[in-house]
């Protein structure tokens, strides 16, 4: 019974998780789940017994975190709901697999508290970073995100969002190990004192400026079309969604900076030269800058793109593309099975590497489109020499999910690690201007249309994270992994 009890909990456990991280946003449960999970895990002493755990967690953390992959597939890309839901349970499964996999790592050291309480957060840190990137990556739900609104988000500057999932790990471990009635007192004080300065020190960081204002406050217009996913490609409808940006942007021209959502515009780039000529003369007649989501074709290939009109100039390509929902893997065997796999947006190409900036005026903009923005490697590279950050997004994909929240949350994180304004307009919500503090200065309800305004400061200098990126975290985990195998032979 003992051992069904245990596998029965670490689902439970992943599950709980889950409401750790916003928008449910119960900071403490990640602690505890994860103190539970590291315990679990130290009565383990096969590789399977580790891997049947870990899995298990996995699916449940993820079966509940990302539930909203069902709303795309069925709603959206017309499977029945029989196949939607295994389709889904099949994503989720995949990836509580690539989860769980680095968690037999622990059956190469003995089961002894170092294991637990250095060996434990190190292989959770080192599951989050795979998955960021292994098969173009999948960075959502990591543990940091839980912190957000504790100390331990000082931190983000200078680590990003995986070190503090380290530093909630080793929280996690540390009282998993303090339950142990054969661990030794001096490993179970050191490993509080060093949690205690973690979190006051994190408390400390949250004060301070890492970044400074590089101009004048500039005025935002953000547009909220609300337009129905069912609808967006239409050609009947696509007159009604032009007429729609237009009358929205009506009261937003006296602004320094409009922006709309990801593929705005429903039609392609030279399909729709009068009305972006239209627009950019209104723009700069106005000495506004309108930014807008497009469809670019260049010689049969589509990008997803951010244009620059007005008073902004440049084009930017979308490098991170969603799987299924903007081209399809293994498209010889998938296109054409269900209309899932031939969804209208799945033909995008992926944009090169180190294109230029934006620009709108002396100013540089990074620009994130929708699914990027939780990449955080990619949004350092993007913002270290730029001014401002600009997401957009078309979370119409995931209906009244809990999925258009937790992206919104994971843009408060960028703006944390990067000390930028983080603009966010998106097609139905939660459209926002997020402060380099992760304070959200001014936000749009859902499922409405809308416009919003606010301001944001254009910031110059580099937070931690932006000159290194994770690779300080990787290197805190090697350090940690070095202290952890001297403390196992010497207690050997």
């Amino acid at each position: 019974m003992r051992p069904l009890l245990l596998l029965f909990l670490s689902v439970v456990a992943g599950a709980l998780t889950t409401l750790a991280i916003p928008p449910f946003n119960f900071p403490w449960l990640s602690i505890v789940t994860l103190a539970a999970f590291a315990y679990i895990l130290h009565q383990q002493h096969t590789k399977k017994q580790l891997l049947s755990h870990a899995f298990l967690f996995g699916l449940g953390f993820f079966g509940t975190g990302v539930s909203w992959v069902f709303v795309s597939i069925h709603e959206f890309g017309a499977a029945p709901v029989p196949l939607a839901v295994l389709m889904t349970s099949a994503f989720v499964a995949t990836i509580a697999i690539a989860f769980a996999l680095p968690f037999i790592l622990l059956n190469f050291f003995k089961a002894s508290e170092w294991r637990l309480l250095l060996g434990f957060p190190v292989v959770w840190v080192l599951s989050e970073w795979l998955r960021g990137w292994i098969f173009t990556g999948f960075p959502w739900l990591y543990v940091g995100y839980s912190q957000l609104s504790t100390p331990l988000v000082g931190w983000a500057p200078i680590g990003g969002v995986l070190f503090i999932s380290l530093l909630t790990a080793f929280t996690g471990s540390m009282i998993a190990n303090a339950c142990l009635k054969s661990s030794q007192l001096n490993p179970k004080l050191l490993s509080a004192l060093v949690v205690i300065i973690f979190w006051s020190e994190g408390k400390a960081l949250t004060d301070v400026d890492w970044t400074d204002p590089a101009g004048e406050e500039i005025s935002v217009g953000l547009i909220q079309p609300n337009i129905s996913q069912s609808l967006k490609w239409s050609p009947e409808y696509r007159q009604p969604t032009l007429d729609i940006l237009s009358s929205l942007s009506d009261d937003l021209w006296d602004n320094d900076l409009v922006v709309w959502p990801e593929a705005a515009i429903p039609d392609v780039y030279s399909g729709s030269q009068d009305f972006l000529d239209t627009m950019h003369q209104k723009a700069s007649d106005t000495n506004t800058a309108l930014i807008t989501g497009i469809l670019y074709d260049d010689q049969q290939k589509y990008f997803n793109s951010l244009l620059g009109l007005g008073e902004a100039s440049g084009l930017y390509f979308k490098q991170r593309l969603v799987p299924f929902g903007e081209y399809v893997p293994l498209e010889s065997m998938l296109r054409g099975l269900i209309d899932f796999f031939d969804l209208p947006a799945s033909i995008i190409s992926i944009g090169p590497e180190n294109q230029p900036a934006i620009q709108m005026n002396q100013y540089h903009i990074a620009s994130a489109i929708c699914y990027e923005i939780v990449y955080p490697s990619l949004i350092a590279e993007l913002a270290k020499d730029s001014h401002f950050i600009i997401t957009v997004s078309n979370d119409a994909w995931f209906g009244e999910s809990i999925g258009p929240l937790q992206h919104f949350h994971m843009a408060r994180m960028r703006a944390i690690e990067t000390g930028r304004y983080v603009i966010r307009s998106t097609n139905n919500g939660v459209s926002a201007i997020i402060a380099p503090n992760g304070e959200v200065t001014a936000q749009s309800d859902q499922f409405i249309k809308t416009s919003l305004e606010g301001t944001v400061t254009p910031m110059q200098g580099n937070t931690p994270y932006l000159i290194w990126k994770d690779y300080l975290t990787l290197a805190f985990l090697l350090l940690l992994t070095g202290l952890f195998i001297f403390l196992e032979r010497r207690d050997r």
